[in-house]
Parts: C-alpha cells; sequence; structure tokens
C-alpha cells in the first residue's frame, strides 16, 4: 500500500509525479530543486545559496510526514557541474553531519529550470 504525501511547504509538483509516497516502511521524496514553494520561483544565486533552498524544501515535506532530516537514509545529489561539489558539499554537511545517510553524487548535463543541483531522499518511516 502505498500513500502520497503532498505540502505547501515546498514547491508543488511540475509534472505527473508526486512530492514523496509513503511504501515499505520508508518515505521517497522526488527530487527537490531550489524553487521558492511561496513564489514559485528558482531562488538565483550559487550552488550554496540553491542547496539551502533545496534542504529547506525537503525539510517541508519530511516535516509533513512527520519526519525530519535525522529520519534519512540515503540521498542522491544531481550536479550541473562537478565543479561545485564542496559549496554543495558545505552546506548539506551542516543538515547531515551526524549518522549522515549514504548518498551519491553525480553530474548531469541539464537539471530542470536550468538549477545547479537537485537532491532526492528516503527516509524511513518511524
Amino acid at each position: 500500500m502505498k500513500e502520497i504525501i503532498q505540502t505547501d511547504k515546498a514547491p508543488a509538483a511540475i509534472g505527473p509525479y508526486s512530492q514523496a509516497v509513503k511504501a515499505g516502511g520508508f518515505l521517497f521524496l522526488s527530487g527537490q530543486i531550489p524553487v521558492d514553494a511561496v513564489s514559485g520561483n528558482v531562488i538565483q544565486g550559487d550552488t550554496a545559496l540553491q542547496t539551502e533552498q533545496v534542504i529547506s524544501n525537503i525539510r517541508g515535506v519530511l516535516d509533513e510526514a512527520g519526519l525530519s532530516l535525522a529520519d534519512v537514509v540515503k540521498t542522491t545529489v544531481f550536479l550541473a557541474d562537478m565543479n561545485d561539489f564542496a559549496s554543495m558539499n558545505a552546506v548539506y554537511s551542516k543538515y547531515f553531519n551526524i549518522d549522515p545517510p549514504a548518498r551519491s553524487t553525480i553530474q548531469v548535463s541539464r537539471l530542470p529550470k536550468d538549477v545547479n543541483v537537485e537532491i532526492e531522499v528516503i527516509a524511513l518511516l518511524k
């Protein structure tokens, strides 16, 4: 059985997908990009600033499901430029500094809305 999670604390889906889905003891979050949930606008700025917004969006979806960043067990980070790894990682490490989740980081040729970073997560349900 699955349950769809939707919140206004993160940007609405821009296609045929859910913000998150509860299934099999886990919460699967769709990739979050640096879009402000209120205005719907992409946060302009460097990768560090965009990563802050992405994590804010992730926290909003997790909160709606009654979870926190501490419940995240796996992340996948997509970067438009691997040269931005250090700036993304500096922000990321502020939020995942104790018992960090498993992580993959991948450079891709392009991300939605031409942003610098997108992060998807899997969290363990309580």
